[in-house]
């Protein structure tokens, strides 16, 4: 590709000497690591580096062309090219590199606090069952075909994810479904993608300061944007909740809107869902109608918030134009590594995998699980390192007014002391508190949960989710929470034999 063609479309881009040279490039890097004599090196701002300060690494990789939002010092043969956002320039060039493949794709974004990736998942799951051919990006990693990969962000970097839409666009793929996080929006890395259907989950507090949104306010106008921006055909609301009517008054004129609910007026309307216990899955049964007409559903995992997951599903299913049978055919049978997922471990003792990471996730989760009368509740969680610390102490609060029991144990601990975060989670546990234990090694926190399981026990082990490892001092360290519980069981079982 010409040097001009992948630059086309970047606002105030200008080098800073001469004109454009008239080079072919084959390639955009943001890793100086990674650049050489083919492409174009990024420098990026970001929260714990900048990429303006390796440029002369780049150079030195062979690389001549640089695009940066400050002059940078570098030989007389480096070409330079300034604009204002390092990020929307990135978005923009990758998207030209890869031939804009999101305008060959039925495109659907997701945001929201929580129900994310369940609700993508569930969709994805759905679309290459009804036979039409999905690819999938979010917290969960990239799907498509035979071929997965394991994420960095819930949201990948734009390059990466335009990398990637095209790849599926080879592969035969028509259809993907994308959680868009806040953090996306912020830092432009959907910028460029066409969107056809956007979905609003819910929204509450979360991921506010540090190197993350400086307050609420921005927090939600950034999840806002994808329903202004990025000119979806279709929006999706959660009518139920408090945000919803903002979210609808960002759609522009001529935009479908279409509202899904429990309490509220939708054209998706479910009723009170009624709870269910099957050998290897806690789910729940509904009735909503469509346009006047009534249906019946059932879904493999329970609560309340997953009826509005499963809402906004049969939504967009449908806006795909898949049958409302067979949709129905395949969510009673739906499942979600790591959401809600059951494991059959032990005989009578209830073991839940959970990503509830935040005090609105763990209380659903809580409430959800002590609506199938455990004889007891055990929670297990922690919370992460480096960043949002005042989640530890809403976790805290939750887990020690609503479980009959904690076990306090390392999420992804990262660079920080993981007694230093389970000090400040047991700094909410007082004299009224449920009793709890500090284990800061997970797998040992595993396993003495599967020594004291007694039959009618529901344990929750909240925070990991799917994650197929742990975050320590800056390196992933293989860790599978479902392997680790089953391993557990297993050596409890031999030993009473």
């Amino acid at each position: 590709m010409k040097l001009k063609n992948l630059l086309e479309g970047i606002d105030g881009i200008r080098p800073t000497a001469g004109e454009i040279p008239d080079k072919n490039i084959s390639d955009v890097f943001f890793d100086s690591r990674r650049a050489d004599s083919t492409g174009v090196f990024v420098c990026l701002r970001g929260s714990r580096s900048d990429g303006h300060l390796y440029a002369a690494s780049a150079y030195e990789r062979g690389c001549r062309f640089f695009v940066a939002e400050r002059t940078l010092d570098l030989p007389s043969d480096a070409h330079v090219f300034l604009c204002t956002d390092t990020r929307l320039a990135l978005a923009k060039m990758s998207d030209n590199l890869y031939a804009h493949p999101s305008r060959e794709l039925f495109v659907i974004g997701i945001t929201g606090t929580k129900g994310k990736t369940t609700t993508a998942l569930m969709i994805y799951n759905i679309l290459n069952a009804a036979g039409l051919p999905c690819g999938y990006i979010g917290t969960s990693g990239i799907d498509y075909g035979d071929f997965h990969i394991d994420a960095v962000n819930t949201t990948p970097e734009s390059y990466v994810t335009q990398m990637y839409m095209r790849h599926m666009c080879l592969a035969g793929v028509k259809y993907l479904v994308m959680e868009v996080s806040s953090q996306a929006l912020y830092m432009h890395r959907v910028h460029a993608v066409h969107f056809d259907t956007a979905v609003f989950t819910n929204l509450s507090i979360d991921h506010i300061g540090g190197s993350e949104h400086p307050n609420f306010e921005h927090y939600k106008d950034c999840k806002k944007s994808l329903f202004s921006d990025y000119g979806a055909k279709t929006v999706l609301l959660n009518a139920d909740d408090g945000y919803a009517d903002e979210m609808a008054r960002a759609v522009p004129s001529g935009t479908k809107i279409l509202r899904y609910a429990l309490c509220s007026d939708a054209d998706l309307h479910a009723a009170t869902p009624t709870r269910y216990r099957a050998s290897d899955s806690l789910g729940v049964s509904f009735s909503f109608t469509e346009n006047g007409r009534k249906y019946e559903a059932s879904l493999p995992f329970p609560g309340k918030f997953s009826v509005y997951n499963a809402l906004a599903t049969i939504g967009v299913c449908r806006e795909c134009g898949v049958e409302m049978t067979e949709i129905l055919r395949h969510l009673c049978t739906v499942r979600v590594a790591g959401r809600f997922e059951l494991v059959n471990a032990m005989p009578n003792v209830t073991f839940v995998i959970d990503y509830a990471h935040n005090a609105v996730s763990l209380t659903s989760a809580l409430e959800t699980l002590r609506h199938y009368e455990p004889k007891r509740l055990v929670c297990l969680f922690g919370s992460v390192g480096g960043r949002t610390f005042g989640r530890r102490a809403e976790l805290g609060r939750v887990a020690a007014s609503m479980a009959d029991f904690a076990i306090l144990t390392s999420d992804n601990p990262d660079g920080e002391d993981p007694m230093q975060i389970l000090g400040e989670i047991a700094a909410e546990f007082g004299e009224n508190s449920c009793p709890y234990v500090t284990i800061p090694d997970r797998a040992e926190a595993i396993r003495y949960a599967v020594s004291i399981a007694r039959a009618g026990d529901v344990f929750l082990l909240a925070g990991k989710g799917h994650e197929r490892y742990q975050l320590i001092r800056g390196e992933k360290q293989p860790f599978c929470e479902k392997e680790i519980l089953m391993e557990a069981c297993r050596e409890l079982s031999s030993i009473h034999q």
